[in-house]
Parts: C-alpha cells; structure tokens; sequence
C-alpha cells in the first residue's frame, strides 16, 4: 500500500505543478468554460500515460541509444510553446463559449505532451523510481494510478480557468489575460533553452 502512496504523490506532485500544459489548459478554461475544456485534459492525461507506459516498456531506451533525440524533443517543445504564445498574444479576446466553439480536441491535448520536455523527464523519472525493473504488471498499475491522478490534477486547472473565465467578462481583460499566459509560456520555452 504504501509503494501505490508513493506512485500516487508522485504524480499529483509532477501533474499539478505549473508547467506549459496546465498553462495552455487553464488558459482553455478561461476561454472555453470546464467541459469543453476536459477534452484537452482528456488528451493531455491519456497522451502523458501512453508517454508514461511506453517509456515502462522500453521506450527510453531509444533516449539512451539516441542521445539526439532529447534535443530534438526539445526544440519542438520550444517552437510548439513559442507558436501557442503567439497564438495566445495575438487573439482578439473573445471568449469561446459567446461564440457557440467547442475548444481544443484531445489530440491537441496527446500531442502536447509528446513534445513537453517536462512529461518525458516526469515519465523517465517516475518508472525509474517505480517500475526500474521492468515487470510489467507494475508499469501497468502505475500507468493507471497515474492515469487518475494525472486528469484529477489537470482538471483543477480546466476548472480554475473557468472559474477565472466568470470575472474576465469584457475582450480587454481577456486580452491582457491572454498575453500573460503567452509570456509564461514563453518563460517555459526560455527554461527549456538554458536547460
């Protein structure tokens, strides 16, 4: 029981810390209200556990046998947080739910882990300290606590943002709203860089 305590405070500990995802997905809740916005949570989770699962069965050993790889990573990471601080800095303010949009999907959500540099150390560090011998039926069950913990976690940020959404009611506030999120996704890109 207490191996699982473990595996469980390491994922709240590793999924609720500020990080570019939960960024972008309490910056989802603002504009696009909680529900909508669990799509993406649904993604993120799902894409960090398949991240999560792959890498307990062996997939960090491509890290190992390609070192390049990480800096390629990287750099994606970067560019893709660079572009969804653009995004961010240059939309007009409307809030998505006045105008009927449904938000981001769950691919979008899966796609932003893979090249979340933050989601390949958490996944390398946690089977590392969990499942280091690979027994499958271990990866398995810390694949599935983290699954709930990992979207339990996410979610509060969905929810944050909705909940900030309420008082963000005219385009100038959203706006200036917008480009702080945009200047802290570019302070991730900038920590990716000199890290």
């Amino acid at each position: 029981m207490s191996l699982y305590l473990s595996m469980a405070a390491f994922a709240l500990a590793a999924s609720i810390t500020p990080g570019p995802v939960n960024i972008l997905i309490l910056s989802s809740g603002v504009h696009y209200g909680f529900r909508p916005s669990l799509r993406l949570v649904f993604g993120a989770t799902s894409g960090f556990c398949l991240l999560l699962l792959l890498i307990g069965l062996g997939l960090h050993e491509l890290l190992v046998i390609f070192p390049n790889l990480t800096t390629i990573i990287q750099w994606a990471g970067v560019a893709f947080l660079l572009f969804m601080a653009f995004k961010l800095a240059t939309a007009s303010g409307e809030l998505g739910k006045s105008r009927a949009e449904k938000g981001p999907s769950m691919i979008t959500g899966a796609l932003l882990q893979w090249v979340n540099p933050k989601a390949w150390l958490a996944a390398v560090a946690g089977m590392g300290a969990y499942a280091a011998n690979g027994a499958p039926a271990l990866v398995w069950e810390f694949t599935v606590l983290y699954f709930a913990v990992c979207f339990a976690s996410v979610a509060c940020w969905a929810y944050a943002g909705a909940f900030l959404g309420r008082f963000l009611n005219d385009a100038a506030h959203i706006r200036l709203f917008n480009r702080i999120m945009a200047v802290l996704l570019i302070a991730s890109a900038a920590y990716l860089i000199v890290n």
